[in-house]
């Protein structure tokens, strides 16, 4: 049997990039050929061009492509909108670059590029998606469009509890932030595309069964999309970066592993907001104090403000932090500027709790280091993701104060780093995520949950492929 080929085709920016590599290199490591197609519009500033050829130079058994496509030339649009248009004009490069294959046996598509489903069926190529967050998020999403005409605008609800098929009740403030008014442009974007999402073959899930049963057995029992049949759903998670490389560019270890080698074992309480993670100067303020006063060891690793970054990239701790603070904690503290090795920061044995945007990469790798996670979502579906991490998984504890861009308190920060990190109910979390993890390693190894349906994807992919008349 010839090797089956999959091309993989993220949505835009590098957020959207690094999961679907982590895919690529488990299709890889199957034995399967893989290549990924990356849209390069004139007005993305190149981001997606430095990250691939950072990866492609890391990963050379995987095949890179960069399509140049022409970007929306709704230039005022939301960027919601403006994303999907451009890859939906990307449409014809697309084409042509299948085209140009000797063979493809299946097309696996960002939640973002439904409108590449024209060109999978025009071409008879199995389009299957990829959804790089929580099962339970996905039911979430699946169902808005279904839900959303006959409730006001999440805006209006503030508070208020809504309820979807599998996962416990969300506040309206936490749906995605995209959704939150019902007549805007980025709301009916995202309801087209959550509605469309449905017409995959299947959706593979960066998550495990034992995770997330409730939104599984939802998902298929078929609640979740009343009018037609919902597209089987593949667990086959946890993929994550497995770190073991915190070396910069030219391959020395960063300076911060060195110093969590002198601390003691789980002292320390790691801040990292992701890559878009970036506070105003007040917020900074408050979470120093709250560490402070916390007495507990840090690792925090700081960006400048969101309006400083075109001037500043490189952040002035000591006009942003409290007078003094840097001085007063440097025996048991140490703030890096924009980035750590985040995925070999977790696995060191010396840090004891996360402090996390709830991306959801994010929080596999913590599942994978059994490291108990303090909640802070900035942006897209992190909100929904901390409510199934504090409710459903127990393996978190919220945050007060963030909602609708309001400040976090020294306090409250104090407040739950001392609870994690000092308190019996923060002995319980720890323990729930050894057995995360421990159950995360079951679902990944031979004959595991995710091991048996990635097997089944491929069997499902087979007979798609038979159906179609397309070469096994």
């Amino acid at each position: 049997m010839t090797t089956k080929t999959f091309v993989l085709f993220p949505s835009l920016g590098v957020g959207h990039l690094n999961p679907m590599v982590e895919l690529a290199k488990h299709l890889r490591r199957r034995g399967l050929g893989v290549v990924v197609a990356v849209i390069d519009p004139p007005d993305n500033d190149a981001v997606s061009a430095d990250a691939m050829t950072r990866l492609a130079a890391a990963n050379p058994s995987i095949t890179f492509r960069l399509l140049p496509a022409p970007a929306s030339p709704d230039v005022g649009a939301h960027p919601i909108k403006r994303s999907l248009d451009t890859l939906r004009l990307a449409n014809p490069v697309l084409r042509e670059f299948l085209r140009s294959l000797p063979a493809v046996d299946a097309l696996l598509l960002d939640m973002f590029c439904v409108d590449a489903l024209d060109v999978a069926a025009e071409l008879a190529i199995p389009a299957y998606f990829f959804f790089a967050s929580a099962a339970s998020a996905l039911a979430v999403l699946l169902h808005l469009p279904y839900y959303y005409p006959n409730v006001p605008s999440f805006r209006e609800m503030g508070k208020a509890l809504v309820r979807f098929p599998g996962v416990p009740p969300i506040r309206a403030v936490d749906m995605l932030a995209t959704v939150q008014d019902k007549e805007s442009d980025p709301t009916m974007v995202r309801l087209y595309q959550f509605k469309r999402m449905t017409e995959g073959k299947g959706v593979l899930v960066n998550s495990f069964e034992w995770l997330e049963p409730k939104a599984l057995k939802a998902l298929a029992a078929g609640i979740c999309v009343p009018d037609k049949p919902t597209p089987r759903v593949y667990c086959i998670g946890p993929l994550v970066d497995a770190g073991k490389k915190g070396g910069n560019a030219s391959g020395e270890r960063h300076a911060c592993l060195a110093w969590l080698d002198s601390q003691p074992r789980q002292s320390v309480v790691f801040l990292c907001f992701g890559s878009k993670g970036a506070f105003p100067a007040a917020q900074l303020k408050e979470i120093a104090r709250g560490l402070e006063s916390s007495g507990h060891r840090f690792l925090w690793a700081v960006r400048s403000p969101p309006e400083e970054q075109n001037t500043s990239p490189e952040p002035d701790l000591e006009r942003l932090l409290p007078a003094g603070f840097l001085e007063r904690t440097k025996n048991r503290g140490i703030v890096v500027k924009n980035w750590v090795p985040q995925a070999e920061v977790m696995q060191h044995e010396a840090v004891g709790a996360f402090v996390t945007h709830c991306g959801w990469n994010s929080t596999l790798e913590a599942i994978m280091s059994a490291l108990p996670m303090i909640c802070w979502p900035l942006y897209a579906e992190q909100a929904l993701n901390k409510v199934f991490m504090v409710e459903e998984m127990k393996i978190a504890v919220p945050l007060d104060g963030y909602e609708e861009g309001g400040l976090v308190k020294a306090e409250e920060v104090e407040a739950k780093v001392r609870l994690v990190m000092d308190t019996e109910e923060g002995k319980k979390l720890r323990e729930r995520l050894v057995e995360t993890r421990d159950m995360a390693l079951d679902a990944i190894k031979e004959n595991g949950s995710s091991d048996v349906a990635f097997d089944e994807f491929m069997r499902d992919l087979e007979k798609n492929n038979l159906e179609n008349g397309v070469r096994s």
